[in-house]
């Protein structure tokens, strides 16, 4: 165990603050199996707010859903369903997480942690659920899948970056953060324009009816 892994100072605390809030709104069971498994094999010291995650029951409930999320985010169609869901579990899910990194410290630390981290939940899970709407119009599965295992990814490699290299993660996610700003308009033109085909579609079908 390296010493950047052995404990969470301040830098570490708010590089994975912003880090948990941000992987929820991508893939809240996989962030909650992975920062509990990483406490359970003592390979981090949670902050005394996570280390429930590192319980073998929630252990073996967060790797289940984890599991389960795994495989309907694969489906096109499915993955956009349970995006949906979802909207109401990580958003405030990653607000929870956030906060919790700070339950040893002031009522203002895990409030303005809460409101950052459920900020960045929320903007990546539009991103995500946005995304995959309009990948999902095409009929071939390899874009879904290639996005679902580059969220993957993205996520294991930011909270890796959270606890070893909290600047780096700082950093990374700022640039996320400019990334999702830039896209969301995109995705929510695209969204438009796949509405109005689909209404127009139904439209012109209502006119030539019989």
């Amino acid at each position: 165990m390296t010493p950047s892994l052995a404990a969470l100072d301040t830098l570490q605390l708010v590089a994975l603050a912003a880090a948990l809030g941000w992987a929820s709104g991508l893939r809240l069971y996989a962030v909650l199996f992975i920062v509990g498994g990483a406490g359970y094999l003592d390979w981090v010291d949670l902050p005394a707010g996570l280390a429930v995650l590192a319980h073998p029951l929630v252990l073996a409930a967060s790797g289940f859903m984890c599991a389960v999320e795994f495989f309907a985010d694969k489906i096109p169609g499915v993955d956009s369903a349970w995006d949906v869901v979802q909207t109401f579990i990580r958003i405030p899910a990653g607000a929870a997480l956030a906060a919790s990194v700070f339950g040893e410290s002031s009522t203002a630390a895990m409030l303005a942690a809460a409101i950052v981290g459920g900020t960045l939940a929320a903007g990546s899970h539009a991103a995500k659920t946005g995304g995959r709407a309009v990948i999902n119009t095409s009929p071939e599965p390899f874009s879904n899948w290639t996005a679902s295992f580059g969220e993957e990814l993205a996520v294991g490699t930011v909270l890796w970056l959270a606890f070893a290299y909290p600047v780096a993660a700082l950093v990374v996610l700022a640039l996320l953060v400019v990334l999702m700003i830039w896209l969301l308009p995109k995705v929510w033109r695209a969204l438009r324009a796949i509405a109005r085909r689909i209404g127009a579609a139904f439209g012109s079908g209502e006119h030539t009816s019989p």
